[in-house]
């Protein structure tokens, strides 16, 4: 039987085994635009889950490891293959609902699990990618399940299985049968069962290799600090995590959210499996904790005094804890919007045209559904428009969806900086949020997008083979140039989707290695070309990775 121990102890060697091959499972990424590698991704995602399991008891159950893994793996899900595994793993806490131990029977249906929830949450899944390979070691796992009713011989069928199914991916997929690699994200899969196989087979924690640790983005926070006056009603906000006891008498969260109802405000009772995230305005903290105890010990605590905050945010002062402090804000606006962006420039220009609270991150920086969630708890809206900007974040973005209690999130799957600023100027006020999202993305996607980079690997796509260092023009994603000269490459790049009697304005927003010099030559050449047919904007985005971000509409 695998024990709640053995699966504690499995994702935590799952997680460090990934995070000695992390850099050779980025190294299989074919596309040579830098980003947000599948193997940093994926172990940093599991490296969330691997610790919360370091809190757990020896005597834990299976259900209660795998439930908190689920959650933890949700929260700090990130990019596309982070969330996926995210989902893998909240299939298998389904699976082992309600178990102390499990069976070969209750891994196989835990694999069942899995596949449904990772599948469900892509449009249109492709063979030779991460989902083939956990589909087959789960029909392994089933499989064997049906000869045998022992997990250790389940576990190592489904993980041979998908050793398999990995070998086959370049057979499946084209593009990675020319650059003579296998699927990333089947990759980092492999090595996750690798990791948690190693304890269940031999009982053997994989450990970690010196410098292969990955230090998550840390994004800061707008503190929400009470702008009323000094008669504050309610003048301590509580914010606490609460661990629920298996023992407890109540477990009705609702009772809880009431009693807090009856005492304060700006209540928010979020009830995610074995977690309660709870959030409160009353003169009564003590009360607080004492309801909450009810329920299980409390982790996370965090008290403040909103007056000695309003006075002090009067005079200009803040305290270095609530400046790194996830905050909640009460929804007093109708809506709200959270931007995903990198450098202070597009930052600026963000918050400028209305966003609430901007996320760092971007193409080499993926923030997690947790970065993304307190953004949006931490708006205060009852609607939340969430611009990713960015198509490896639009995933971890909508998990946030299911766990912001009070307020109602919708993700515009914006993938460039341009859509999301395009798509925020075509917000209306007046309009519902059905309408503005409709509105929004129509905005959105009229919009072309022209990008300059460096090319962050050898690599050949679509019969273009670009070298490592090398710079490349890419057309709404896809590359149509490779030089040496960045302002070359953005003419050609710009010329190529600018039209005439179709397009007019164009907005050069430049970044790290571009100045505003080398973007006035790009200016003058297009305006050379197009005369009086285009006009053209100068940015100072201050972004990372690309020199050039240029929008065209």
């Amino acid at each position: 039987m695998i024990t709640g121990l053995m699966f504690r102890d499995s994702i935590i060697s799952a997680a460090n085994n990934i995070a000695n091959s992390r850099q050779a499972v980025d190294a299989l990424n074919i596309f040579p635009v830098p980003d947000g590698d599948t193997g940093t991704n994926m172990s940093m995602t599991i490296t969330a889950a691997a610790k919360e399991m370091a809190s757990l008891p020896d005597n834990c159950t299976i259900d209660e490891a795998a439930s908190r893994c689920a959650s933890a793996l949700l929260r700090g899900a990130r990019g596309n293959s982070g969330v996926i595994l995210s989902l893998i793993f909240r299939g298998f806490s389904k699976g082992f609902k309600g178990l102390e131990q499990a069976d070969g029977r209750a891994i196989a249906n835990a694999f069942k699990e899995g596949v449904d929830a990772s599948y469900k949450a892509v449009m249109k899944p492709t063979e030779g990618t991460i989902l083939t390979v956990v589909r087959e070691a789960s029909k392994a796992a089933q499989e064997m399940a049906d000869i045998l009713n022992d997990p250790l011989e389940v576990g190592f069928a489904a993980l041979q299985a998908a050793k398999e199914a990995l070998a086959k991916t370049p057979e499946q997929l084209p593009v990675l049968k020319q650059a003579g690699v296998v699927d990333a994200g089947g990759q980092g899969l492999v090595l996750v069962f690798e990791g948690m196989e190693s304890v269940w087979h031999n009982g053997v924690i994989v450990q970690p290799l010196e410098g292969s640790g990955v230090t998550p983005v840390s994004t800061a926070s707008k503190s929400t600090v009470a702008n009323a006056s000094d008669d504050i009603k309610f003048g301590y906000c509580s914010e606490f995590l609460i661990e629920k006891s298996a023992s407890t008498k109540d477990k009705d969260s609702i009772k809880l959210r009431a009693y807090l109802e009856s005492i304060g405000d700006c209540v928010v009772v979020v009830d995610d499996s074995d977690i309660i995230k709870v959030h409160v305005h009353s003169n009564e903290p003590g009360n607080v904790i004492q309801s909450a105890l009810k329920y299980g010990q409390l982790i996370n605590i965090k008290i403040d005094n909103m007056r000695y905050q309003h006075a002090n945010a009067e005079l200009g002062t803040q305290s270095n804890d609530e400046v790194i402090t996830p905050q909640t804000a009460e929804p007093e606006n109708n809506y709200g919007f959270v931007a995903v962006c990198a450098g202070d420039g597009l930052s600026e220009l963000f918050s400028d045209i209305g966003a609430d609270v901007v996320v760092s991150g971007g193409q080499t920086m993926n923030p997690s559904t947790d970065d993304i969630l307190n953004a949006v708890m931490n708006t205060p809206a009852k609607t939340v428009f969430v611009l990713p900007n960015n198509k490896n974040i639009i995933m971890a973005a909508e998990q946030a969806v299911v766990l912001a209690a009070d307020r109602q999130v919708r993700v515009l799957p914006t993938k460039t900086i341009p859509q999301g600023i395009s798509a925020m100027l075509a917000f209306d006020e007046t309009a519902q949020p059905q309408e503005n999202q409709m509105n929004m993305m129509d905005a959105a996607e009229a919009v072309e997008t022209a990008q300059v980079t460096f090319a962050a690997r050898d690599s050949e796509v679509d019969g273009k083979k670009v070298k490592e260092g090398e710079i490349m023009g890419l057309c709404n994603g896809k590359i149509k140039y490779i030089g040496k000269d960045i302002n070359d490459i953005a003419v050609k790049a710009t010329e190529k989707l600018f039209r005439k009697n179709e397009h007019s304005l164009v907005t050069i927003i430049y970044g790290e290695g571009a100045g505003e010099e080398d973007a006035a030559r790009v200016e003058k050449a297009l305006n050379k070309k197009y005369g009086s047919d285009i006009e053209i904007s100068i940015v100072n985005g201050g972004q990372p990775i690309y020199y050039y971000i240029i929008s065209v509409e």
